[in-house]
């Protein structure tokens, strides 16, 4: 019950942890523009993202356009495009992986690649995590760079959006329900030990010993194997008239 218990609990946050890379894979709050200086009034919110670059005015007009050119994007965002994507296809495969291997679900019965089914699904869960990990943690890193450097203009800048949030929050629950899945590995039972290796306390009680029957000696003949004589019998105070 303790296993199907942490399979449940990894399950699901691994679960969570999926829809919310795919969020943040999809929606362009990666970055916004930061509003520093005097100026901090300002008419249009512009945000970018993996996929596109949006722009919100003052009048309630949100405007969005796809990057269309591959070969213009920088080396830095195709590599977390191609990240991220391949954190959601192995979270998602970690999921129904682990829908296979958990003790509450009938498939494959009760073969023993049951359990190793789970414990594969929590490894791909741990694997999409990190793989969501690294872009965000590199996008984070360039903008916190960015926004320090003196070279940069105030209306220049750009600050983390909501998806970072999101993706870091993401990649948490993703890790540790890998880690809770790889947690509900069945044990391997332990070989029998003869009684002499076992620990004192687990060794049987000592039964008393009984001493052997001394063996039974078969009664020697007499020399040559015939009845005694009657002078021999008369000598050890027995006659044989009394008894005929």
């Amino acid at each position: 019950m303790a296993n199907m218990g942490l399979q449940l609990i990894g399950f699901f946050l691994g679960l969570l942890g999926w829809f919310g890379t795919v969020i943040t894979t999809i929606i362009p709050h990666w970055r916004r523009k930061a509003h520093v200086g005097a100026n901090i009034i300002t008419a249009i919110e512009v945000m970018e993202g993996l996929w596109m670059q949006c722009i919100w005015q003052s009048t309630g007009i949100y405007q969005c356009q796809v990057h269309r050119s591959q070969l213009a994007l920088s080396d830095t965002l195709r590599a977390m495009r191609a990240m991220m994507v391949i954190s959601c296809l192995l979270s998602a495969l970690g999921a129904g992986v682990s829908v296979v291997g958990m003790k509450c679900t009938v498939c494959l019965g009760d073969s023993s690649a049951k359990g190793h089914m789970a414990v594969l699904g929590g490894i791909c869960f741990i694997l999409g995590g990190i793989s969501c990990l690294i872009p965000v943690s590199w996008s984070t890193s360039d903008l916190v760079r960015e926004f320090y450097n003196p070279i940069f203009l105030s209306g220049s800048k750009y600050e983390m959006g909501e998806a970072l949030y999101i993706g870091f929050v993401s990649t948490a629950l993703t890790l540790v329900g890998g880690f809770l899945l790889c947690l509900s590995c069945p044990r391997r039972p332990r070989p029998l030990r003869p009684p002499h290796l076992q620990p004192p306390h687990l060794q049987p009680p000592h039964l008393p010993r009984f001493q052997a029957a001394p063996q039974c000696r078969t009664p020697t003949a007499y020399k040559g194997n015939h009845p005694p004589s009657r002078t021999s019998a008369s000598h050890s105070g027995y006659r044989l008239q009394d008894y005929v």
